[in-house]
């Protein structure tokens, strides 16, 4: 009987007749024998007709197994794939031929994807990430025995974004091949593989760029879009001969059809595919070469040369910089910046090929104001910074995105002013905040040993946070997990009231809310630093729980021995620098000997600025009067800080615009005394 299945349905079947419904054919059959009846049409007036009865049967029975695995099949897909966060793991990439084809006249383009895909479990199904895009073809093809597969259907779900490619039979663990063909449209919405605009004279033309932070590769190409499934890229594009091709890596070859190029790129080490970065326009360049002999490059519109090369400075700067901090060199052959008019951020830090917009990167020297170039220092630091941490070393999920972020922008805070000497201000976020307080309390020896072996262990591979915190414990001896976890899994901060009773300090702990309403149910373990009336006399502790409690003898470090006096003037500063990430509340006795601290000039600018910040964020929030900020205020009159001036006058507007509505009888006099604050600094 199996023969005859074979023969009339053309399929082979090694399993049992169970397994195809055979049982209910068989049985069929042989009524029909007896019967002489027709079966779907088809006449049966002698037993010689059987085989065209049984062909029949057959067919139909073949359909209707299809339709039953069909509806088995989306009933899977449903249940397994549907509404899923992440792909599933039963295929992993391991490398991609990209083949982009852009029609910057038609505005749309098709390319071709060749992914390297190692099977890790048996599978009728491969699921990867699509969006926006029409499959033409898809076929896989395995590596071990060389043949080759056609899915049964091709499911796309917009929903969800992902691309479903169910097979008739399960694709056996081992390396293969799975080739797309597919067409897109060039967007306008500057993210996946947009179009924008340039002049050319008076014309503007067309050209494209990619934007594929967070989600958005998949808009260029069918892909695994996640940032832990790291591949390496070869990319090849085709652009009119008259534009400037770029990728993330240098051009290994480039072959001319009329008017028309196909650019194809060396093959990147490994990386995410958030990463990927494609640009065809019309640009000038100017380049330099580092000490590493890493070749940078500014590309501009033309005529534009000149604004590139204070960008470039900078990127050179910072290249040197990092790779000396990291004790690891920059992991790339080169790093490009282009200018692109139209992108939906500052810059994005592809790998090798940081895209900014085109009024972030160029900065002409006669028109470019100095809080412009502070900007693009800032920013410049935090792009090449990614190359290490972000595209080297890359969070393992979206959740872990502090890990590129904050150390990021840390590491801005931290080199700016080297890279850029005009650098003043800082704006600080958690993450950099947290990374900032880390290292304070660690050292910097200890933390840049730590990050160097962070770096090392983890290259062209994905971390979790946890994976950060082990190599910062084993280097330092530390339980760094257990102190960081505190700050990076719950919600804002806290704020440190500070007392002193009977030669005691006395510390407590509290959520820091900008409505006043201080809630005790968090709590941190927060790295406390002091110095008590000199940097001489420094201490650093935990404070691990709500409340603590130690005596002024037993924080006394002084490093030169001598003994120190524990009398009514001796002024406290918490949170040294401003290294951790805390609000400190003074009891008024302590408060009025910093103040006398301030006016000898005791203390650093910065710390003169933190003592002014916090006092008037507990003002903000309602937790000191109004009073005790004037009153702080009032010794600042001599001083000529840029940064504590800035920021004194920020608060005197503060103040102005609330009291407005608050006070409304008090705004005069408010001017009055802000006035004479200020007339020193302006004199």
């Amino acid at each position: 009987m199996s023969e005859l299945w074979v023969k009339h349905c053309g399929i082979s079947h090694t399993g049992s007749f169970k397994d195809l419904g055979m049982t209910v054919l068989v049985s069929q059959v042989n009524r029909l024998r007896k019967m002489k009846k027709p079966v779907h049409g088809v006449g049966c007036a002698s037993t010689g007709d059987t085989s065209a009865a049984l062909s029949a049967y057959c067919a139909s029975a073949v359909m209707s197994h299809k339709k039953m695995e069909k509806k088995q099949q989306k009933k899977i897909m449903e249940q397994e794939f549907k509404g899923q966060t992440r792909l599933p793991k039963f295929a992993i990439p391991k490398s991609y031929n990209l083949y982009l084809q852009p029609d910057l006249f038609a505005c749309n383009f098709s390319g071709t994807v060749e992914i390297r895909l190692t099977i890790t479990e048996p599978t009728s199904f491969i699921v990867l990430n699509s969006l926006e895009l029409i499959i033409h073809e898809a076929s896989f093809t395995s590596e071990s025995n060389d043949q080759k597969c056609l899915p049964i259907d091709v499911v796309v779900d917009d929903e969800d974004e992902i691309l479903v490619l169910p097979f008739d039979e399960p694709i056996s663990v081992g390396d293969g091949v799975l080739k797309i063909e597919f067409s897109g449209s060039l967007n306008e919405h500057l993210r996946g593989f947009y179009r924008c605009t340039y002049l050319d004279g008076e014309t503007k033309k067309n050209m494209v760029a990619t934007q594929f932070e967070a989600v958005d590769a998949r808009r260029c190409f069918p892909c695994w879009d996640e940032p832990a499934l790291k591949a390496t890229f070869r990319v090849a594009i085709d652009a009119p001969v008259e534009l400037t091709a770029l990728s993330n890596m240098p051009v290994a070859d480039e072959k001319i059809h009329g008017n028309i190029k196909t650019v194809t790129f060396q093959e990147s080490p490994l990386m995410s595919t958030y990463l990927v970065a494609v640009v065809l326009g019309v640009f000038d360049h100017v380049e330099q070469t580092t000490s590493d002999g890493i070749k940078v490059r500014v590309y501009c519109p033309k005529g534009k040369r000149d604004e590139g090369k204070y960008a470039l400075s900078l990127a050179v700067k910072s290249l040197d910089l990092f790779s000396q901090y990291f004790s690891m060199g920059y992991p790339l052959p080169k790093l490009d910046m282009v200018a692109v008019p139209e992108f939906s951020g500052g810059a994005m830090e592809n790998n090798g090929l940081i895209i900014f917009r085109e009024n972030e990167l160029l900065q002409n020297d006669l028109m470019s104001s100095a809080s412009r170039k502070q900007r693009l220092a800032i920013v410049m630091a935090h792009e090449v910074a990614h190359h290490w941490f972000g595209n080297l070393v890359t969070m393992e999920w979206w959740t872990h995105l502090w890990l590129n972020e904050g150390f990021a922008t840390w590491i801005e805070v931290k080199y700016a002013r080297l890279v850029n000497e005009t650098f003043d201000d800082v704006c600080y976020k958690k993450g950099s905040s947290v990374v900032r307080m880390l290292q304070g309390y660690l050292g910097d020896a200890i933390f840049q040993k730590s990050l160097s072996a962070y770096m090392k262990r983890y290259a062209w591979g994905n971390a979790k946070t946890e994976d950060l915190w082990s190599v910062l414990s084993e280097v330092s001896g530390v339980r760094v997990n257990s102190m960081m976890d505190s700050w990076t899994k719950q919600k804002g901060y806290p704020v440190i009231s500070v007392k002193l009773k009977d030669q005691f300090l006395e510390f407590e702990q509290a959520q820091f809310l900008s409505s006043g309403q201080a809630s005790n149910d968090a709590n941190w373990i927060v790295p406390i630093t002091l110095i008590l009336g000199s940097y001489k006399r420094r201490k650093t502790f935990l404070l691990e729980t709500e409340v603590g409690r130690f005596h002024l003898s037993d924080l006394d470090q002084s490093s030169n021995g001598d003994p120190i006096s524990f009398g009514e003037d001796l002024w406290i500063k918490v949170n040294v620098e401003q290294s951790g990430f805390y609000r400190v509340k003074y009891e008024n006795k302590l408060a009025a000997r910093l103040k006398k601290a301030v006016v000898d000039n005791q203390l650093s600018a910065t710390d003169k600025f933190g003592i002014l910040d916090d006092v008037f964020a507990l003002c903000e929030s309602c937790e000191l009067p109004l009073s005790n900020l004037l009153s702080l205020m009032d010794v600042y009159r001599k001083e000529l800080d840029y940064a504590l001036l800035s920021r004194l006058m920020d608060i005197c507007y503060s103040i102005l615009e609330v009291s407005t509505d608050a006070i409304p009888g008090s705004v005069n006099d408010l001017k009055a005394f802000f006035i004479s604050l200020l007339q020193f600094s302006a004199g």
